[in-house]
């Protein structure tokens, strides 16, 4: 390119814009990453609230089904960091898979941890409440590592990005909440823990739309 052609002001912007870059990990490396925060909300979640209010987990054949849920989620964090990469947008096809298999292995999961004990009307609203609050107070710090490897991407859907991303860590959660809350009925289990997952996935969508409001409002500044 002949500089002597290009107006001052383009080519300081331009000199400006160059700096060198990393290139992106593979979505599957990017997701194996957060393997540790999937152990967290599997062994660190139920074993804190189980000594915090004594009582007991699970029996062993449910952390089986609940290891297998969390690889699933570090599935779906793949799916949305793939997501984020333009050009590599996943299609309608895959989305509806992803979203059948995570309302399977919901449904299984939380069907195979299920005890003959329920929980008393009187006391529905109050777990209703404590399993939402549970789950999010260690799912939303969860959520902040996620989001910053979308970030560095440039997502062309970053409410669909930021909702697999919210909806992988509310599996995460989900696989460590039916080890502490495993006497609930099927009721609580839907609004109670299903609930907690639509709320991460509301709140992935919503960080992932801010993060790129935030990006193009400092391009504009920039230029």
């Amino acid at each position: 390119m002949n500089e002597s052609g290009i107006p001052e002001a383009l080519f300081n912007a331009v000199e400006r814009d160059l700096k060198p870059v990393r290139s992106l990990a593979s979505p599957g490396r990017r997701a194996l990453a957060l393997l540790p925060v999937g152990i967290v909300l599997l062994v660190g979640m139920p074993e804190f609230w189980s000594w915090r209010l004594h009582s007991a987990l699970a029996p062993g054949r449910a952390w089986v089904f609940s290891a297998l849920e969390t690889l699933l989620s570090l599935v779906i964090l793949g799916a949305g960091f793939r997501e984020a990469v333009p050009g590599r947008q996943l299609s309608s096809r895959t989305l509806m898979a992803l979203t059948l298999v995570s309302c399977v292995s919901f449904l299984l999961v939380n069907a195979t941890t299920r005890s003959p004990i329920g929980i008393s009307p009187a006391h529905w609203v109050q777990w209703l409440g404590e399993c939402i609050v549970t789950a999010v107070t260690f799912s939303v710090p969860a959520l902040v590592a996620p989001a910053w490897l979308v970030s560095r991407a440039l997502p062309n859907r970053p409410a669909l990005t930021g909702g697999l991303c919210g909806l992988g860590v509310g599996m995460m959660a989900d696989a460590g909440q039916r080890l502490l809350c495993w006497d609930g009925d099927y009721l609580h289990v839907l609004f109670a823990h299903g609930g907690a997952i639509l709320i991460l996935v509301a709140l992935g969508a919503l960080s992932a739309m801010t993060v790129e409001h935030i990006k193009a409002l400092r391009l504009r500044r920039a230029y």
